[in-house]
This record gives structure tokens, sequence and C-alpha cells, in this order.
């Protein structure tokens, strides 16, 4: 009898591409394999129409126009193409910028980076729950203020950020600041004209919903025109934002993604918070000593569909993901797992030490089954039990997943 695949319940950090995009790319690996720069024949041609109905569907997605989209390899480089190069492009008027303690480190690197650079950077803190509220964000502003960053959804914990509340505040105090907004997480799962409205530059990346690794967008509004430096020199590809021949099939494939999300992701949603509640509910309801990150505020606002982030008692939480052999989740941020430091995200939230330590993340996603959620669960019941076991009978954590 053949073994059980292992459950993948890590979408945070990457979903499977769909096999509709897929299907969308493999002709430009092909037959359709010309350049989207060739101007002078008809493979050049055929890949740039191919690109322009993938910026279509893109821009779609977010609400704006197709000429407002720049492809880039992904959020990481969207984000530092929208921090770098608005700090550089606006740095006469101001040297001041306003974001949250709780950004992915794509984020917050880059304005640790621009402080050594002598901008000066306010970080806003949550509340104990991981929510930013516009007002903090707003009173942070002053007349030095060129730049706010406010992720839509974090991508550890899944607070949904009141984004185009914050834009409106802060454009309330300064018309001449841009908003930007990393929205890597939230894209597919929210409606992303209506959450970012108002702001000015939005983040995205295909491999995060259900479309191909390397491939993201940076969405750079055009009235009012958003002025932005560029980070990469060359054949003033992407209007001069972004040089660099374009990996046609991945934006094909990024294309896709979006046209599918568009069509289904309020359904998908849906299923998705069903299949996170019913995880949730089996684990919650066979063990003690857990606690959800979103009961410390239930009604404090919304959470991604499909994220779950427990905390078990008297657990260690790398013990517990190397006991998950096969259940794939994480401790936190997939692009920070390299770190031995505690979570930057539940330190902001005031969290204790312990509690970061215990903490797992799920992530629930599109081809996931009530099968598997029924399967993950009884895993994770069973590997807390032998891990509680061990530790009341003085044995270390790790050897008992070693």
């Amino acid at each position: 009898m053949a073994a059980e695949r292992p459950i993948y319940l890590d979408n945070h950090a990457t979903t499977p591409a769909d096999d509709r995009v897929l299907s969308a790319m493999w002709p430009y690996f092909a037959h359709r394999f010309g350049n989207a720069a060739s101007k002078s024949h008809a493979f050049g041609w055929e890949a740039e129409a191919a690109v322009d109905a993938a910026r279509e569907r893109v821009a779609e997605l977010v609400g704006g126009s197709p000429a407002e989209i720049v492809f880039t390899s992904g959020a990481t480089e969207s984000n530092n193409l929208a921090l770098k190069g608005a700090a550089e492009a606006y740095r006469s008027r101001g040297n001041h910028i306003v974001t949250t303690a709780i950004e992915h480190k794509s984020v917050l690197d880059v304005t640790r980076r621009l402080e050594r650079q002598g901008f000066r950077v306010t970080y806003v803190s949550p509340n104990g729950a991981g929510r930013v509220s516009a007002e903090a964000v707003a009173d942070a502003v002053t007349d030095e203020t060129i730049l706010v960053s406010a992720m839509l959804a974090n991508n550890e914990i899944g607070t949904v950020q009141p984004v185009a509340d914050i834009a409106r505040a802060v454009k309330a105090r300064s018309s001449r600041i841009a908003v930007h907004t990393d929205a890597a997480q939230a894209a597919g799962s929210l409606d992303l004209p209506e959450r970012a409205a108002e702001v000015d530059l939005i983040s995205l990346s295909a491999h995060k919903m259900y479309g191909p690794k390397g491939v993201g967008a940076l969405w750079v509004r055009r009235r009012p025109k958003i002025r932005l430096a560029p980070l990469v020199d060359g054949g003033g590809h992407e209007r001069g934002l972004r040089s660099g021949t374009l990996p046609v099939p991945l934006c094909v494939g990024f294309g896709a993604a979006c046209e599918i999300a568009g069509r289904e992701g309020e359904a998908d949603g849906r299923r998705v918070a069903a299949l996170r509640d019913r995880l949730r509910e089996a684990i919650l309801s066979r063990l003690s000593g857990v606690s959800s990150t979103a009961d410390l505020a239930p009604d404090d606002g919304e959470r991604l569909p499909g994220n779950l982030h427990l905390s078990f008692e008297g657990v260690d939480g790398e013990a517990l993901i190397l006991a998950l052999r096969d259940v794939a989740v994480s401790s936190g941020a997939a692009c920070a797992s390299a770190e031995a430091e505690p979570s930057h995200v539940m330190r902001a939230l005031g969290a204790s030490r312990d509690r970061i330590q215990s903490s797992i993340r799920f992530g629930v996603g599109r081809f996931n089954t009530e099968d598997e959620i029924d399967r993950a669960a009884r895993r994770v019941v069973s590997a807390v039990e032998t891990l509680r076991g061990a530790a009341a009978s003085g044995v270390p954590p790790r050897s008992v997943v070693s």
C-alpha cells in the first residue's frame, strides 16, 4: 500500500501552481518563445501581446490600468522598488518614512538601510491583536514625511490592516505623501480595489496566489503620478523602472492566476475559511493549553481566510514542526526562517518568549481537502501529546523527534 502523501499546510510560504496556470504558461516555454522587447518580427510581437494581456489581468485584480503595472521578480523586489525608489525620488521634499513594526522583512530591511542613508523612520506598533490603527499611522506623519508603508495582510498571524483608512487618514494630512502597501498575502483573497483604495503603490507576488515563482508586480499610480527612481538600469524596460528581459511564461502565468482569483476568489475564500475553522476546532476541542492569536481580540478586525496561528503551552514549536514530518507547517515567515531570533511580529504584539517559541503557523489553501484537514488535526494532537508527555518525564523535546 502506497504511503499517504504529506499534507501541505504552509500556503503562506508559497502556493502550488494551479493546473490552469501551468497550461497557460507552457506554450511560451516552447514554440512561443519570443522576447517581448523584440519589435521587428512576429515572435517578438506574439510575446509582447501575451505580456500585454497578462498586464491587463494583473491590473484588473488591482483595480488599475495596465500602464500602471511594472513586472518584477516578486514582492520582495516590488517592496524594494517602492520604498527605495520613492525615497530617492522624493528626498528633496523630506527624509521621513512611516511604516509598521509588523511588516515583512523585505520592507523592514529596506527601512533599516534607508536609516543608514540618513532617512528617519517611524515604526508604528500594533495593538495586542496585531492591528494597526489609521489614527496611529496618521499621527506619526510630520512635515518631512514622504512615504507611508503598511502591509494589507500579515504573512505570519494573518491580520488584515485597515489600509484604505490609513491611506485616507494620511492623505488628509498631506496629499503629497506616497502610500504603499505590501499586498502579497492579500491578493487573491481580498478585494484589492476596495481594501487598498487611495493607495499609490501596491506590491504583488504570483507564487502566493497559485501562480509561478519568480514573478511579481508593483502597481504605480499614474494619476496623480507617483515618481520612482529605478533600482535596475539597462534597456529601459517597464517604463524605465525595471530594466531586464521579461520572463514571458511567468508573466502569462501571473496573469492567469489573477484572472482565476478575480473570478473565483470570493468563493475560494469562503471554502478555505471553513477548512481553517474546521482545523482550529478539531485541535482546540482535543487539546488544552492551546491559544489562537485571533482569540486575543476576536472582534478587532479580520484575518486571512486560510491563516491559523496557534500557540501550544509547554511545547517547543520547532520540535513540534519536526514531529509533524508528514504535515508541512511553519513557525513564521519562510523568508526569515534562517534567523534564530524570535518572531518580530509576535514581539511587536507583546507576546512572551515562551508563547513565541510555542507558536505554529498553519496556512490552508485552495487545494486542501476536508480529509487532509482532519488527518492533520489528528497528527497535531498526537504530536503535542507526545511532546508534553516527554517534557513531563524530563526528556528533551528534540530527542523525541530526532
